[in-house]
């Protein structure tokens, strides 16, 4: 295969690298489960402070009128509405590193993803992550896979803090963090949003259309079923319409 006209590879999680299905029946259920009893027996750590001042601020009201079991209850509501919340984003992958480093759980990926990736660093393409999921989630996901650990093929990982991913600034400040211009990275996401605000930062772009992801008629971007695909993108980064990544 050619090797991809771009210098790093900055990869989403859910939907692209992994089956949505593991984030929300699994992951998810993991967090609704625990994390009671986790704000519970981590009251005062900060990012259990962190959510109490964010639900206080949404609440309109001082931190300490918000109760543990008024914290736990909001951010329930919180993960049921999967709101990109970055200090629920937190306090989920607290919760997430003790059942991955229980052995009870371990992540998804997609077959195609872990071979692509290694093919990629062999022709010396920096890779990175972005997703919605705090820096810590990211790492257990990818570190815990049933692929093994895959935490050492990315020099960096970036999340919420960077800015929202629909939004190109933060594609902007991605780049930057990473030595190059925008053009010199492909973002891969099943999200048009997302490639969107990429695209309109300058990066190349690919969407993913990973089983339940539906074309958009009117997206421009380059498509892919599967990471073995992205041989070659279109030197402009988002393709015509129906023009695919191989």
């Amino acid at each position: 295969m050619a090797p991809l006209p771009a210098r790093a590879v900055l990869v989403d999680i859910e939907g692209t690298t992994t089956d949505v299905r593991f984030v929300h029946d699994t992951l998810f259920s993991v967090a609704r489960r625990d994390l009671a009893a986790y704000v519970a027996a981590h009251a005062g750590s900060p990012e259990v402070e962190a959510a109490r001042r964010a639900v206080a601020r949404e609440r309109g009201e001082g931190e300490q009128a918000v109760s543990d079991g008024e914290l736990a209850a909001a951010l329930l509501a919180w993960i049921d509405k999967d709101r990109k919340e970055t200090t629920l984003k937190a306090l989920q992958g607290k919760i997430w590193r003790s059942a991955y480093e229980s052995g009870g759980l371990r992540s998804h990926v997609y077959p195609d993803v872990e071979p692509a990736l290694r093919r990629w660093r062999d022709l010396g393409v920096t890779l990175a992550v972005f997703s919605s999921g705090s820096v810590e989630a990211q790492q257990l996901l990818f570190r815990h896979t049933t692929a093994g650990d895959l935490t050492g093929l990315f020099t960096a990982f970036f999340d919420t803090t960077t800015g929202p991913k629909r939004e190109a600034g933060a594609y902007q400040r991605i780049a930057e963090a990473l030595g190059l211009q925008p053009g010199e990275v492909l973002f891969l996401s099943d999200i048009v949003a997302e490639l969107d605000a990429a695209a309109a930062a300058g990066m190349r772009t690919v969407q993913l259309l990973r089983p339940g992801t539906a074309r958009d008629a009117e997206s421009r971007h380059a498509v892919a079923e599967r990471f073995d695909e992205i041989a070659e993108v279109p030197a402009g980064g988002a393709g015509g319409a129906g023009e695919r990544s191989v």
